[in-house]
C-alpha cells in the first residue's frame, strides 16, 4: 500500500471522530489520529487494574467545576467541540480549555477515555443516589441503627425486617446516610414499590443512570457500574418482589464483590449469607411518645396534652410509627382527649378487641379512621391517586380527577399531605406510602368509578409517553425514569384487546425504552403494540420495529421471525410494498447474519420468500427496489454470507437512489464481503470506512439503524485486521466501544478490540478485558462463534507473556466458542496463534506439525490466512526446517494484502539470511502498523547481529 493510499484510507476511517480535536493536546491529537508513534497503553496504569481477573476501575475522586461537569457530560454524549459550545453558549476555545483540563485531571489520554469517565460518573464521596430527603426529625431507633451499621461492616446483604408502617424506609435512609462515609463510591437508594417482577433491574438502573448494551443484560451493566469501588445499594420495599429481588441480589453479589446490599422487607429475602435486623414497634414510655409529640406539634405548634394521655394514645396504637403519625396529624383538630375517644371507638369496632391476634390491626384501623374523616372530595382524590405505581405531579393528579382545575387539585393534594395520607418526595412530586396506597386501591376497587379512573390513568400514561418522545433531543431521561414504572403499569392494566390508546402507549414505551437503552424489553413492547394495533398496517410497522430491536441485541434469528410476522400483517393490510420490504429484509438477514440462528434457514425457503417479495412489491418504489436488489445479491448463492459480485453494483445503486444511509450501508456490506471473498482486503477496509461515515448520519433513538450500526463497526475493525492495518482496526474498535448503542462490554466491541490490542502488543490492555469477554461468551443466549478469534487472541497474549497455563486455558476456550463452526471462524487464526506462540517461547519440537497446519488449504478469502502462513514460515526458519525457504516463498502471496504478514515475512527472511538490512526494514514495517511487541522483538534480533 502506498503512503498516499494509506492517508486517504485513514482519513475516510477517522474523519467522523477526529475532525474535532481542538480540545486535545498535540500529543493526544496525534495519538487519536493514529500517527506513527504507538497508541497509548491505557490499561495497566494507576487508574485501572490489569490482568484477566480485572473487575473494574479503582475508586478515584476528581474535583471539577460545574462548567467542567457540563462539558464532561457533553463529551459523554459524543458531542463535538462546536456542538458543546452551542449547547452551553460558550466559545469553542473555552470548550477546548475545559477539555484539556479534564484530560489532565482524569489522567486519561483521549476523548474515548474521557467519555467513559462521563458515562461511569465520579460521584462525590459517599453520595447515595436517590436517598430520600428527610422532611421531619428522626425519632428513636438507636439500637436498630447501631446493629445495622455494625452488620454493614462485614455482611454483604442486610435486611431490615418488620411489619408495614413500622418505619423501615426511614430507618434505611438514616442507616444509609450514616454508613455513606464507609462507601467511597457511594451507592443508590431504590424504591421498589412501583416496580413489577420483571423490572427490578430497571428500577436500579434508573437510579444509577445505567443502560444496557447488546450482549450485556442490565444486571451486568449494573454490576459493572458498582464494581468501581465499595458501594451500597439500598432496595426498599422488597416484600412484593421477593423472588425477583432474591435473584437480582444473588447475581449482583456474586458478580460484584465490592457491593453491599441493604434491603427493607416484611420478610427475609432468602439469599444465603443474609443478615436481618428486626424492626419492632417503637418502645412505649419513650420513643413512641416522642414521635407523637413531635408530629402533633408540627401539625399544631400550640398542641399540648397530658403525658398520660399521650402514653395511652401510643399504647392503643401499638407503637407503630405510621399509625402514630396519622393520629398525630388529627391532634390539631381533636386534641388529645378527642383522639383518645375517637380511637377507642375505632379500634374496638375494627379490631374486635385488644388481644394478641389483633396486634398491628391498629394500623389499618387508623388508616380507615383517617379515611372516614375525609371530606367527599378528599376521599375521591385519595382513591384516584392509588392508580399511580410511583410518584405523581399535580398535572398527573389532575388527569385522573376530571373537572378539577389546577388550583383545586393542588388544594386537595395539600390537604391530604396535611393529614399524612400523601407525602412529598425529594423530586418535588407526591406519592402514597405503600401501606396507604394499598388501602386506597381497595377503596377504588369497590367504587363504581374504578373503570373510568383506570381509563383516565391509561390516557394520561399515553399522553405522557407521547410528550416524552417529543423531547428526545433534550433533557428527557430523568423525566422518563420518574414515570417509567407508571407507563409500564398502565399498559399492563389496560383492558385486553386492540385500542388506539393502549397501542399508542405501547409504541411510545418501546421507543422510549430503546432510546433509554433498556434494550431487552424493547421488542416485547413493540410486540405488545402489534397486539394492540387498531389496524394490520400499524401492527406490521410495530413488528418491523421489533425485528430491528432484536437486531440491536444481535439476535438475528428472532429478527427473522418478526420480519415474517410483519410481512403477514402487511399482507393482511393490503400493503404489498411493506410486505415485500419485510420479506426481502428477512432473506437478507438470514443470508447475511446466519450465526444468530440456531439452525440456518435452507436456501430453498429463502428463495421462496424472495419470490413472494418480488411478486408483492412495486419495483418502481425506490425502497422496494433497494431491498429486492440487496436480497437478490445475498441470496443468489446457496452459501451464506456470500453475495453474488455481479449483482452488487445494482444493489448499491438502488440503495443510493433512496438516499437512506441505512440502506446504503447495508448494500456496501455486500461489496465489502465480495472484496473479502476475492482476497482484496484493502478494498474491503476502504468500503467499511465509508460505512462508518454513514453511521454518523443515522438516528440513534429508533431501532431502524441498529442492524447496520452493529455490523458496520464489527466489519470495519475485522477488515482492517484482515489487511494488517492495526491502527485502523483499533480506531474502529474504539469507536464501537464508545458508541452509545454498543458500549465497551458488547460482543462487537470486545471481539473487535482485543485482536488489534494483542497484535499491537498491548497485552495488559487485552488481558484486562479477558474476564468480561468470557462473561459475554458464557452469558450469550445464542452461540457467538464469530468471537472465537478474540478468545484465541487472549491465548496468544498469555503465550507471548510466557504463561503456559493461561495459553492452554484460553486456547481450549477458543475451541469451545467456535464449536461446530471451527473451520469457518477459528482454524487459520488458531494456526497463527499456535505458530506465533511456539516461535516466541522457543518450543520448536512440534514445529513441523504447526507449520504444516499454518499452511493448510485455507481459501484466499480467509481473513487470517496471511497471519497463519507468515507465522508458520518464520517458525520454519527459527526451527531450522529444511523447507524454510520454500515456506517463505509460499507465504508471500498470502501477505500481498496484509501489512502484518508482509512485516513478518521480511523479518523471517532477515533471520534466514542473517540480513541486518532486512531486519531493520522489518522494524520500520512494524513501526508503521503500530505493532510494538513485534518491533521490540525485531530490534532484539538486530542487536544480536554484528
Amino acid at each position: 500500500m502506498t503512503p498516499s493510499t494509506e492517508t486517504n484510507v485513514e482519513l475516510m476511517m477517522r474523519r467522523m471522530v477526529f475532525s474535532d480535536l481542538e480540545g486535545v493536546s498535540p500529543v493526544h491529537a496525534s495519538l487519536l489520529r493514529g500517527d506513527r508513534a504507538n497508541l497509548p497503553c491505557r490499561h495497566g496504569d494507576t487508574t485501572e487494574t490489569s490482568g484477566p481477573g480485572h473487575t473494574g476501575r479503582m475508586a478515584r475522586q476528581v474535583e471539577i467545576s460545574k462548567r467542567e461537569a457540563e462539558v464532561l457530560a457533553a463529551v459523554g454524549e459524543r458531542l463535538s467541540n462546536v456542538q458543546i459550545a452551542g449547547r452551553l453558549h460558550i466559545s469553542v476555545r473555552t470548550v477546548e480549555s475545559h477539555i484539556s483540563s479534564l484530560l489532565r485531571k482524569y489522567g486519561v489520554d483521549d476523548r474515548w477515555a474521557l467519555a467513559e469517565e462521563a458515562r461511569l460518573g465520579t460521584p462525590p464521596p459517599g453520595h447515595i443516589a436517590g436517598l430520600p430527603a428527610a422532611r421531619t426529625t428522626f425519632v428513636g431507633r438507636a439500637g436498630e441503627t447501631a446493629t445495622a451499621l455494625g452488620l454493614l461492616d462485614d455482611a454483604r446483604l442486610v435486611t431490615l425486617q418488620g411489619a408495614g408502617g413500622i418505619g423501615k424506609t426511614r430507618l434505611a435512609a438514616v442507616v444509609a446516610e450514616s454508613a455513606a462515609s464507609s462507601f467511597p463510591l457511594g451507592g443508590a437508594f431504590v424504591d421498589l414499590v412501583p416496580a413489577g417482577d420483571a423490572f427490578v433491574a430497571q428500577a436500579v438502573a434508573s437510579t444509577l443512570g445505567v443502560t444496557e448494551r447488546p450482549g450485556q443484560v442490565l444486571e451486568d451493566a449494573i454490576a459493572h457500574r458498582l464494581a468501581r469501588g465499595r458501594t451500597l445499594l439500598v432496595l426498599d420495599n422488597c416484600e412484593h418482589l421477593l423472588d425477583a429481588v432474591a435473584g437480582f441480589a444473588e447475581r449482583l453479589l456474586a458478580a460484584c464483590p465490592t457491593v453491599t446490599v441493604l434491603c427493607t422487607s416484611r420478610e427475609r429475602i432468602g439469599v444465603p449469607g443474609e443478615r436481618t435486623v428486626p424492626v419492632p414497634p417503637l418502645p412505649l414510655a419513650s420513643d413512641a411518645e416522642r414521635l407523637f409529640l413531635d408530629r402533633a406539634t408540627l401539625a399544631d405548634p400550640g398542641f399540648g396534652a397530658a403525658r398520660g394521655d399521650v402514653a395511652e394514645l401510643c399504647r392503643r396504637l401499638d407503637g407503630i410509627p405510621l399509625a402514630i403519625e396519622l393520629a398525630a396529624a388529627r391532634g390539631a383538630s381533636l386534641g388529645a382527649t378527642g383522639l383518645l375517644s375517637a380511637l377507642d371507638d375505632v379500634l374496638r369496632l375494627l379490631t374486635g378487641g385488644r388481644g394478641p391476634v389483633a396486634r398491628h390491626r391498629s394500623l389499618r384501623a387508623v388508616i380507615e379512621w383517617s379515611h372516614d374523616l375525609l371530606t367527599a372530595d378528599e376521599r375521591a382524590m385519595f382513591r384516584r391517586l392509588s392508580v399511580f405505581a410511583g410518584g405523581f405531579d399535580l398535572a398527573a393528579a389532575g388527569a385522573v380527577a376530571p373537572g378539577l382545575g389546577p388550583g383545586a387539585v393542588a388544594d386537595l393534594v395539600g390537604r391530604l399531605v396535611g393529614k399524612s395520607l400523601v407525602v412529598r418526595t425529594a423530586e418535588g412530586r407526591w406519592r402514597l406510602l405503600e401501606t396507604i396506597r394499598a388501602f386506597a386501591a381497595e377503596r377504588l376497587a369497590a367504587d363504581a368509578e374504578r373503570a373510568a379512573v383506570r381509563q383516565r390513568y391509561l390516557r394520561w400514561a399515553a399522553a405522557t409517553g407521547a410528550d416524552l418522545e417529543t423531547r428526545l433531543d433534550g433533557d428527557w431521561r430523568d423525566a422518563f425514569d420518574l414515570v417509567a414504572d407508571d407507563l409500564r403499569a398502565a399498559l399492563a392494566g389496560a383492558p385486553p384487546g386492540r385500542g388506539a390508546v393502549p397501542h399508542r402507549l405501547a409504541r411510545s414505551l418501546a421507543h422510549l425504552t430503546y432510546a433509554r437503552r433498556f434494550l431487552h424489553e424493547v421488542h416485547g413492547h413493540y410486540q405488545e403494540a402489534a397486539r394492540r394495533a387498531p389496524t394490520p398496517e400499524e401492527a406490521a410497522a410495530d413488528l418491523r420495529n421489533a425485528a430491528d430491536a432484536a437486531h440491536a441485541l444481535i439476535d438475528t434469528g428472532r429478527a427473522f421471525e418478526l420480519l415474517l410476522a410483519s410481512a403477514e400483517q402487511a399482507r393482511a393490510a393490503g400493503d404489498g410494498n411493506a410486505e415485500a420490504i419485510a420479506l426481502a429484509f428477512a432473506v437478507t438477514t438470514a443470508d447475511r447474519h446466519p450465526s444468530g440462528f440456531e439452525a440456518e434457514v435452507p436456501h430453498g425457503r429463502l428463495r421462496e420468500l424472495l419470490d413472494r417479495a418480488a411478486a408483492a412489491g412495486d419495483r418502481r418504489d425506490p425502497f422496494v427496489a433497494a431491498h429486492l436488489a440487496a436480497a437478490r445479491a445475498w441470496n443468489s448463492r446457496a452459501e451464506k454470507v456470500t453475495p453474488e459480485p455481479a449483482l452488487i453494483g445494482e444493489a448499491v445503486a438502488a440503495a443510493r437512489a433512496t438516499g437512506d444511509p441505512v440502506l446504503v450501508c447495508g448494500a456496501l456490506d455486500a461489496a465489502g464481503c465480495a472484496a473479502l471473498a476475492a482476497g482484496r482486503f484493502r478494498e474491503a477496509r476502504r468500503i467499511t470506512a465509508e460505512r462508518i461515515e454513514l453511521v454518523a448520519a443515522m438516528p440513534r433513538d429508533v431501532p431502524y439503524p441498529a442492524p447496520e450500526i452493529t455490523d458496520a463497526f464489527h466489519m470495519a475493525s475485522a477488515c482492517a485486521v484482515a489487511a494488517g492495518d492495526l491502527r485502523a482496526a483499533l480506531v474502529a474498535a474504539r469507536l464501537a466501544a464508545s458508541d452509545d448503542l454498543l458500549g465497551d462490554r458488547s460482543p462487537v466491541a470486545l471481539s473487535t478490540l482485543i485482536p488489534p490490542l494483542v497484535l499491537m502488543g498491548d497485552l495488559p490492555g487485552a488481558l484486562s478485558r479477558a474476564s468480561t469477554l468470557w462473561d459475554v461468551c458464557e452469558g450469550a443466549g445464542s452461540p457467538l462463534a464469530w468471537m472465537a478469534p478474540a478468545v484465541a487472541s487472549l491465548a496468544l497474549a498469555h503465550g507471548l507473556r510466557g504463561d503456559v497455563d493461561g495459553f492452554r486455558s484460553w486456547r481450549a476456550r477458543a475451541e469451545q466458542v467456535a464449536s461446530g463452526a471451527r473451520t469457518r471462524y477459528l482454524a487459520s487464526y488458531a494456526a497463527f496463534v499456535d505458530a506465533r506462540t511456539a516461535l516466541h517461547t522457543g518450543q520448536t519440537d512440534d514445529a513441523p506439525v504447526l507449520v504444516e497446519r499454518a499452511f493448510a488449504d485455507f481459501p484466499p478469502q480467509d481473513w487470517y490466512r496471511a497471519y497463519a502462513r507468515a507465522a508458520g514460515a518464520e517458525l520454519a526458519v527459527a526451527a531450522g526446517l529444511p523447507d524454510a525457504s520454500d515456506r517463505l516463498a509460499a507465504a508471500a502471496g498470502a501477505s500481498a494484502e496484509n501489512d502484518w504478514g508482509a512485516a513478518c515475512l521480511t523479518r523471517a527472511s532477515g533471520r534466514l539470511h542473517d540480513d541486518k538490512t532486512q531486519l531493520t526494514e522489518a522494524v520500520q514495517a512494524w513501526d508503521r502498523i503500530g505493532a510494538g511487541f513485534e518491533r521490540a522483538r525485531t530490534l532484539d534480533l538486530v542487536s544480536r547481529l554484528p
